[in-house]
């Protein structure tokens, strides 16, 4: 059985998003951070509390990867029925453009 994990565990995870992909850690970091000073993605609070809309469940994590172009976050999400599914949402707008079974 899965165990909540804690309050600051979360918000260090959700305040700091990682961009997936070859090379290290900190050069992602920069890159997603510097996407959002740049405006190219909404506050993060805009991207779960779509998430959380579209999906119920618990949040577990997230990506966001640069998809053709356009930043997608990609969010782990254990349902309210026990199912784990990444949800995919657009970086620019907040949109979530669908969902799949991780």
């Amino acid at each position: 059985m899965l165990k909540p994990l804690g309050f600051g565990l979360i918000l260090a995870t959700l305040a700091t998003p990682c961009v997936a992909g070859p090379g290290g850690h900190d050069h992602d970091h920069d890159r997603a951070r510097h996407a959002r000073e740049r405006g190219e993605v909404r506050p993060i609070e805009e991207i779960l509390a779509a998430t959380r809309a579209a999906v119920p469940g618990e949040i577990i994590g997230l990506e966001l990867e640069r998809e053709h172009g356009h930043w997608v976050y990609e969010i782990k999400v254990i349902t309210q029925d026990g199912r784990l599914l990444e949800v995919m949402v657009d970086g620019a707008d907040a949109r979530v453009l669908g969902w799949e079974l991780d």
